[in-house]
């Protein structure tokens, strides 16, 4: 048998694979590349023969990616990342900002901070265009690791030292109790103030989540049954007397613009989450983006 060698195998064929693979269907794949099911297909069998291995097994009713396919799809994976890095360190040594960046924020940033730093990067680099998406942490860095997305806007979490990030702005908790709380009369609130609150979070897949609880639980203080698909939310369930609750310090203007909450500080050392841009670390884009964040922390000083 002759063995397979680089030149046999195309870039279009990696790109195929890879969307059969995220797709787990040849129809949706061919749709999604913009070539037609049968050109599909038969150039994934070309690869198949090539590597002299099956990629996926395939029926009328579904697609499974076999064992010896799952290494081929991730190692297409990377060589479609090195490309795209390839052609980004190109384009770096022209104008690295002068085309799309992919940019992802996750929901308890984007509304807050956007607002700031967009118009201070547009001043920046006018050339450059903002592809933005919301996604939660989790997401967040897994489209970051496969090469989705160039960069993240997103609040420092455990599990980030495979990637490169700046600091953009330290965001500190607050505690946010209605009007008519007791706790209202206080000029900054303690965290074994809230041991006999009610405490309203965010739903799970929040990082925002994550951090308030665990500073509620080493305060002792119970969490509700209850939880707020988003800040906006959550605002209005504590101005509702449901429970009360920690926000970040860049949400407070907006959620409470009305004023319907009394927002204190809390007492003793600052807790808080750190915001900070991130990107991978062998990212052809790496000196633009550590400048990006300079920007962004400027700006965020307003927020």
């Amino acid at each position: 048998m002759r063995t397979a060698a680089a030149h046999d195998v195309s870039i279009r064929q990696l790109q195929y694979v890879v969307a059969v693979a995220d797709t787990l269907g040849f129809h949706k794949a061919a749709e999604r590349c913009g070539v037609s099911q049968p050109t599909l297909s038969s150039q994934i069998q070309k690869l198949e023969d090539v590597l002299g291995v099956q990629v996926f097994e395939r029926n009328r009713q579904r697609v499974l990616v076999t064992k010896a396919g799952e290494a081929v799809v991730a190692q297409a994976r990377r060589v479609l990342l090195d490309l795209e890095d390839l052609l980004a360190a190109a384009t770096a040594t022209q104008d690295p900002f002068a085309g799309t960046l992919r940019l992802a924020v996750i929901p308890t940033i984007a509304p807050y901070l956007l607002p700031w730093v967009t118009p201070a990067i547009a001043e920046r680099w006018p050339k450059l265009r903002l592809a933005l998406v919301e996604e939660k942490t989790e997401d967040l860095l897994a489209s970051l690791r496969s090469g989705t997305i160039d960069a993240g806007l997103l609040a420092l979490v455990d599990g980030m030292d495979d990637v490169a990030y700046a600091r953009v702005r330290e965001d500190p908790f607050v505690a946010a109790v209605p009007q008519a709380h007791p706790l209202a009369k206080k000029k900054s609130i303690a965290l074994a103030d809230l041991d006999d609150e009610p405490v309203l979070l965010l739903d799970d897949g929040h990082c925002l989540r994550t951090q308030a609880l665990a500073l509620c639980q080493r305060a002792g203080a119970t969490e509700t049954d209850l939880r707020a698909t988003s800040l906006a939310t959550l605002v209005q369930m504590v101005s509702a007397g449901v429970g009360v609750t920690l926000l970040p310090s860049i949400a407070v203007d907006v959620e409470n613009r009305r004023g319907q909450l009394a927002i204190r500080p809390l007492a003793g050392r600052a807790q808080g989450r750190t915001i900070v841009l991130a990107w991978r670390r062998e990212s052809a884009i790496a000196a633009p983006l550590t400048e990006l964040a300079k920007v962004m922390a400027a700006a965020a000083k307003a927020a």
